[in-house]
């Protein structure tokens, strides 16, 4: 017979390995390759609460953190209440906005923290935190921030933040500006005549030696000129254009005292041609700009006629131009208006001076009427 059946004793230190499905699939793993459970750190559940807190969950909250909570805002509220008793009624509100500006807050992706780095305000920056938006505005036009008044003024699209200084003051105090100064006038045509040679920055670059050779263009005293000596190598003039365009400029001056002889002065000939009145362009792009018009052939041909050299049609527009005879400014330029303003106080100046000379002929002949009365009543 056989004995009682064995009872295996239930030893769990001794027990068998048993498989553990692992959470990447059926893959198993032992249990004392686990890694021992320890009690955990404060730090790293304070990280995962961050973390939590960092992904929109909400972690469990305890009584005891409940309590400690109730307690810390009870301080807290106590506190701010006895800070706000002792400080003054009238705090202003920038001074609290530059305390919490003082501070910067920065952002931890990898942990979730909000951490607070401490900003060092200048001088310049409590000064722009404690401004209205107007004086900040004003504090930037002194600080340069602000463009520069000049750069603000729309001109016309030919003239650029990198035009030559000369020729953007042209631009904006002589071109376009209506002339009526016979010397001004053969000044102005002799720099037109040089544009077949020279650019305008070229030319008001050098616009002191031009005045030099040529008397400050008194056309009287240029028309007396020796050519040959002022075209002779080597000469100052000589550095300036070539002989033909030298001989031009003389010649025109001998032809602007014959028109001063004929019809009092160059100005009164020149201005005849648009009766008086500034050609107003009224352009709006510089594509619709001409290089030149109809009636810039009309006063070409009249002043070749006349014997002037080097007077084609475009070098007269270009004098029409810069003399004010024509307006070309782009109406979205600054000066568009300037010019036809300049133009019409001209006019009223000649309306009333035409007016005075009426007037004073009126009286005049009241004047002379009253003594022939007299001398007719003396004699009867």
């Amino acid at each position: 017979m056989s004995g009682p059946p064995r009872v295996k004793s239930m030893d769990f230190t001794q027990s068998e390995v048993r498989p553990v499905l692992g959470p990447a699939g059926n893959k198993a793993r032992s249990v004392e390759l686990r890694k021992p459970i320890g009690k955990p750190n404060s730090e790293k559940v304070q990280k995962s609460q961050d973390v939590d807190e960092f992904n929109g969950k909400k972690s469990p909250v305890t009584v005891t953190d409940h309590l400690a909570l109730k307690v810390d805002s009870k301080w807290i509220n106590g506190r701010a209440a006895s800070i706000l008793g002792q400080q003054k009624p009238n705090l202003s509100l920038n001074a609290s906005c530059s305390s919490d500006a003082s501070t910067d807050s920065s952002h931890s992706p990898s942990t979730g923290r909000i951490s607070r780095r401490r900003v060092t305000l200048t001088p310049t920056m409590r000064r722009k935190q404690q401004c209205s938006p107007k004086e900040r505005n004003a504090q930037k036009s002194f600080d340069g921030e602000s463009e520069d008044i000049d750069l603000a003024k729309k001109r016309c699209a030919w003239v650029t933040s990198n035009t030559d200084p000369s020729y953007a003051a042209l631009h904006d105090e002589e071109w376009g500006v209506p002339v009526h100064d016979d010397k001004k006038l053969f000044e102005l045509l002799s720099f037109s005549t040089a544009l077949a040679e020279l650019t305008w920055p070229v030319i008001l670059n050098k616009r002191h030696i031009f005045r030099e050779v040529f008397l400050d263009f008194d056309p009287i005293a240029v028309s007396k000129l020796n050519e040959k000596k002022v075209a002779t190598p080597g000469s100052p003039a000589s550095s300036l254009l070539s002989e033909l365009n030298l001989r031009a400029i003389i010649e025109n001056a001998r032809q602007i005292c014959k028109i001063i002889d004929d019809l009092g002065s160059f100005e009164k000939y020149i201005w005849s041609f648009v009766n008086y009145k500034p050609i107003i362009g009224n352009f709006r792009y510089p594509r619709q700009v001409p290089i030149k018009t109809s009636k810039a052939d009309t006063i070409s041909k009249d002043l070749v006629r006349r014997g002037f050299r080097g007077v084609g049609p475009t070098v007269v527009y270009s004098f029409m131009q810069v003399s004010g005879i024509t307006n070309d400014h782009l109406v979205s330029c600054f000066r568009y208006q300037e010019c036809i303003a300049a133009g019409d106080l001209r006019d009223g100046d000649e309306g009333l001076k035409t007016m005075n000379d009426g007037k004073m002929a009126e009286e005049i002949s009241e004047l002379e009427l009253g003594r022939a009365i007299d001398d007719l009543g003396f004699t009867t």
